[in-house]
């Protein structure tokens, strides 16, 4: 466990809270079971009737039924759950391709709003508001300083489209607090993070969920590699948690020919339901590589296990996270929805890649770390399958079921024990907040590069910087020997500097930069680039 290697980009964060962790076949209108009038509901409503007109003490109802909704979706799988009506609108947007507000990533930074990015086009843009701003007051309330939350941020950000939020702005080198009237508008989410070309032939699409605008985005970023002359696909499917079936199927037909099956569901109450490949797609022929990871999830695994069950191309990374259950929400109307798992689905070999659940939720969602500890992350002879899990492929490829998708290849984490001291730095955040503070203060001087590659080229990690680095790392009670921050120093400046260009230049120059440590990427690069592919 201690030699876990650095995830510049944390995944676990988002497999911890389980929120976004599915797939969906529609969004509904359901109704309460209690409602239906059978004998169980019947039985349910003449205990909380008790209850209400007998117990001892005064009984909150509302949360009481809560309560028990929740632990009885609970006990049955670890994807079907009661949505609370207050956190209803929050959960259902990370998957509709939009939301209002005034178009802007932000962290905050020692108790402040602090302005990363700015949506191009967007209504921050258009009045003026830059990268590196800090927000100072919303309207009437002082948010600087005022232990505020990105909950409470983006709650006095957001808003209905066309109304107005004033913002007063801290910018550096101005004196004076900076005055914002911003009208909210439509602020597209997008599931593909970057697209771009590797080398003249080898495209790169990092895809980080299926949002109702997947397909669009991917149709679109495969006609713009192709046009700058790309005969080679790497889709990053790492560390993505899935989403709307739909979106997942029309990526998958876009890279199989037509009539090849896709994924097929069942459940106790669904027939069972094949889906296939229906149109011509736009990458059918050439060739493609998958990457995924633990974190890679249900709907990712859906189209990892397609293009692995049709021998279409070549999965590259490590073992998925396991999540073959299928949800449907179920509107309540004022008192949230449900998302209850209402199918298995299987990959066409008829894998279902669900891992097992014992009852324990958060055992199941943080199952990763176990495989820390059988050894898995850092070695393929601790993977075993029982025979009984195993699958073939038309073309004679040994696939295998019951817990995630196994890959093609396998690339395991660095288990380097010279490595511990970066990591060990770089986890604890450490390079991030250097190389934040650092691109914060020199911003002018770093957009003078103009772009990632003449930065990349130019921008020079010198000794001094790296001292500061070390000193702050000291500072945090992290010791390491000589031949520990030399193996720092070495490993330090490609990940400092794509931090850096991320906050200058964009997420695409972050994985540009990054590309010499990522160990999956250059693997998949090599298979990609062989005569023997």
């Amino acid at each position: 466990m201690k030699n876990k290697a650095i995830m510049p980009i944390i995944y676990s964060a988002v497999l911890a809270a389980g929120v976004m962790l599915g797939i969906y076949i529609t969004k509904s209108n359901g109704v309460v079971v209690a409602e239906r009038g059978n004998g169980n509901s019947l039985f349910i409503n003449k205990i909380f009737s008790l209850i209400d007109e007998e117990y001892v003490d005064t009984v909150n109802m509302n949360d009481l039924q809560v309560k028990a909704i929740t632990n009885v979706l609970e006990s049955m799988d670890p994807h079907s759950e009661y949505i609370k009506p207050e956190i209803l609108d929050e959960v259902n947007e990370n998957l509709q391709g939009s939301f209002h507000g005034i178009g802007v990533s932000f962290r905050i930074e020692k108790d402040t709003i602090t302005i990363l990015n700015t949506i191009k086009g967007g209504p921050s843009e258009k009045v003026g508001v830059m990268a590196g701003d800090r927000i100072i007051y919303v309207g009437d309330s002082l948010v600087a300083g005022n232990k505020v939350t990105n909950k409470t941020a983006m709650s006095l950000l957001k808003g209905e489209r066309g109304t107005k939020v004033e913002i007063k702005i801290k910018r550096r080198d101005v004196e004076d607090l900076l005055d914002f009237t911003i009208t909210r508008d439509v602020i597209p989410t997008y599931s593909v993070d970057v697209a771009y070309m590797i080398d003249d032939e080898i495209g790169f699409i990092k895809m980080t969920k299926f949002s109702a605008t997947t397909h669009k985005e991917f149709v679109k970023a495969v006609k713009n590699l192709k046009a700058e002359g790309m005969t080679k696909l790497i889709l990053d499917l790492r560390g993505n948690t899935g989403g709307y079936l739909g979106e997942a199927v029309g990526v998958v037909d876009e890279m199989l020919a037509d009539n090849n099956l896709i994924v097929y569901t069942q459940g106790e109450h669904r027939d069972r339901s094949y889906i296939f490949s229906r149109h011509k797609g736009s990458w059918e022929s050439n060739d493609v590589a998958v990457l995924i990871d633990e974190g890679s999830a249900s709907a990712s695994e859906i189209v990892a296990g397609a293009l692995q069950d049709n021998d279409r191309g070549i999965i590259i990374g490590r073992r998925s996270f396991g999540k073959g259950l299928v949800q449907e929400q179920f509107d309540l109307g004022e008192n949230g929805a449900v998302r209850l798992t209402v199918a298995r689905y299987y990959t066409p070999t008829g894998r279902c890649i669900q891992k097992p659940f014992t009852g324990d939720k958060a055992e199941y969602l943080l199952e990763e770390y176990a495989r820390y500890e059988t050894g898995e992350m850092f070695n393929i002879d601790s993977i075993h399958f029982a025979d009984s899990l195993k699958y073939v492929t038309p073309g004679g490829r040994t696939v295998y079921g019951g817990g995630g998708i196994m890959p093609d290849i396998y690339v395991p984490l660095e288990n380097d024990s010279t490595r511990y001291f970066f990591n060990k730095m770089a986890n604890a955040g450490i390079l991030f907040q250097y190389a934040f503070d650092y691109a914060d203060s020199h911003r002018n001087d770093l957009l003078k590069y103009g772009n990632a590659e003449k930065f990349n080229e130019e921008f020079i990690f010198t000794d001094a910087m790296f001292n500061e680095l070390m000193q702050r790392t000291e500072n945090k009670k992290i010791k390491g020997t000589d031949a520990d921050k030399m193996k720092a120093r070495e490993l330090t400046e490609p990940l400092f500097k794509a931090y850096i260009a991320r906050d200058i230049f964009g997420d695409e120059a972050f994985y540009m930069l990054y590309e010499p440590l990522d160990d999956i990427l250059q693997k998949a690069i090599s298979v990609l680039n062989s005569e023997n592919y």
